[in-house]
């Protein structure tokens, strides 16, 4: 049975069963406050409270006990994982299609030599691969203007 709210003197509300939100509709639109902070992460932060110190001693002890977990954990903390930037090294220009080996290349020997990541090599190779359909479709184009308007010469 549903439960009365009194809002008014005359008119008692009716609270309804089971959920009170439509399917599909949130009962926090907002969500979460930016910045809040899980139960379990606050309940862990007091626990450990002022055992920071002596919990990174320890882990230091260990990686220097030969603990190759606790190595990686201190290493990590200590020295931050390279992330991908900008590095400078010579690209040929991409013109046409025949341009597309020797850039290739010089991104491959740019990798393999360490001044790019593997990951920045990717990413550079699509960009190249990217050009290249756009110089095929501009060159597409070009052939069918021409075909159009009866230029047969080219």
């Amino acid at each position: 049975m549903s439960e009365i709210i009194p809002q008014t003197p005359n008119k008692p509300q009716y609270r309804p069963r089971g959920r009170p939100w439509q399917k599909g509709q949130s009962g926090n639109p907002a969500g979460r406050r930016r910045g809040s902070r899980n139960k379990a992460t606050l309940m862990a932060a007091l626990y450990l409270d002022g055992e920071a110190v002596g919990l990174a001693r320890k882990a230091v002890e260990m990686a220097y006990a030969g603990d190759t977990l606790a190595m990686r954990l201190c290493l990590e903390r200590t020295i931050a994982p390279r992330r991908e930037r900008p590095e400078p090294f010579r690209l040929p220009p991409v013109e046409n299609a025949a341009d597309l080996a020797p850039a290739m290349a010089a991104i491959m020997s740019a990798a393999a030599r360490g001044v790019i990541t593997t990951g920045q090599a990717a990413e550079m190779a699509s960009v190249i691969a990217t050009r290249l359909r756009a110089i095929e479709a501009a060159e597409f184009d070009r052939h069918l203007t021409a075909l159009e308007h009866g230029d047969t010469a080219h």
